[in-house]
């Protein structure tokens, strides 16, 4: 029992800190720069099935956080109660892009513009723990961020499937099975179908099929699926971390994916942040200054428009915990990894960009010194 509890505890806790995650990517960073011909072939072997098939599995858990952020008693559920950090995130989305862009359009780097969207996006498991350390336990900081990540992934889900086709896209392929797949799930659903496995391997796979020769990218194959799974229809705690309620599907889907889908980062990071360290230029400063300025910035501004909107913030959430969500928030990491390999081929500018991502991770220093700079972990207690 003792060795189940500590094994136990220590798969919670490399699930928390996305331990293996850096593992693979610091792997990849250190054999790019050692020998970067032999870890190309390597992970290139690994690409398809890191990117096109372990991925799926981490965007359906993503699936499943929003659509039970959207329950009733979630924190998604109440058009006003959610407004301010679903507008956050909307500043926090749109300002980044906006700086991208107008480096791009400023300075003539035309080749860059697909890359867009790369500043967008924001890793909800790594801004989340950051948040967990600079404030309280309590303060109304955390679960803002939590929406605000949330509401970040949806829009990015969205922002992936429309503006990053994989291919040609060929619509009536694409409809052709993708229909069917969802029906399937209906039916599994109304047929009473309890069994996970059976919404993956049956219109999980058609959906995968479907978004592969659709020419849309096949990673976000669940994310039509996953709502289809018996769930809770109680308030949500965030991350699988709940009050005690009888097991769905939904949520035994999550507790048997949530460790492989860390062995899944593990090998997309291995397989995609490998670039060498003199990669470095203006892309990536463009992607880092996206991140690290553009999120506060947008976050800060559209929380203030809110309130003047009528829309209210928690009494402990002033403008400077706003900020230092903000920074957090610039984290832009495993998505916007992601993002890289979905907007440029192989080339100069995709490891700049990367690059970028990579070092979005300076993020979280920063939001930790302004944390200890206005003095957040003690405001809560006076």
């Amino acid at each position: 029992m003792p060795h189940s509890s500590l094994a136990s505890r220590l798969i919670t806790r490399i699930v928390d800190t996305s331990v293996l995650l850096i593992v693979g990517t610091f792997a990849a960073l250190v054999w790019a720069n050692l020998d970067l011909e032999h870890y190309h072939q390597y992970a290139h072997a690994l690409h398809f099935a890191a990117n096109d098939i372990g991925m799926v599995f981490f965007f359906g858990l993503a699936t499943k956080e929003v659509f039970e952020a959207m329950l009733p008693g979630g924190p998604l559920s109440s058009p006003r109660q959610a407004a301010v950090p679903l507008l956050a995130a909307v500043g926090g989305m749109a300002a980044p892009a906006g700086i991208y862009l107008s480096a791009a359009l400023l300075l003539d780097h035309s080749e860059m513009m697909r890359g867009w969207a790369i500043p967008t996006a924001t890793d909800i498991a790594f801004s989340y723990l950051v948040a967990r350390i600079v404030f309280p336990r309590g303060h109304a900081a955390i679960p803002f961020l939590l929406m605000l990540a949330i509401a970040d992934d949806a829009m990015g889900l969205i922002v992936l499937a429309v503006f990053y086709p994989t291919g040609e896209v060929a619509l009536a392929q694409l409809f052709a099975l993708l229909v069917p797949a969802v029906i399937l799930a209906w039916g599994l659903r109304r047929a009473g179908v309890r069994n996970f496995w059976a919404y993956i391997a049956g219109p999980g796979v058609v959906a995968w099929v479907a978004l592969f020769v659709g020419g849309m990218h096949p990673a976000l194959a669940l994310v039509p699926i996953v709502p289809f799974m018996p769930h809770d229809k109680v308030p949500i705690k965030p991350f699988g971390r709940r009050k005690a309620v009888v097991a769905t599907t939904m949520h035994e889907f999550e507790h048997w994916w949530r460790f492989p889908v860390q062995v899944v980062l593990m090998l997309f990071g291995f397989a995609n942040a490998g670039v060498p360290i003199s990669s470095v230029g203006f892309v990536t400063w463009v992607v880092l200054a996206s991140l690290v300025i553009g999120k506060p910035i947008g976050i800060v501004l559209t929380s203030w428009l809110a309130e003047h909107l009528g829309f209210e913030r928690a009494d402990d959430l002033d403008y400077a915990a706003l900020l230092v969500v903000g920074v957090a928030a610039g984290i832009g990491f495993t998505v916007a990894l992601f993002f890289t390999t979905a907007a440029f081929r192989p080339g100069l500018v995709l490891d700049e960009a990367k690059m970028g991502a990579l070092m979005s991770f300076l993020a979280a220093p920063l939001a930790l010194l302004l944390g200890r700079l206005f003095k957040l972990q003690k405001r809560r207690r006076a």
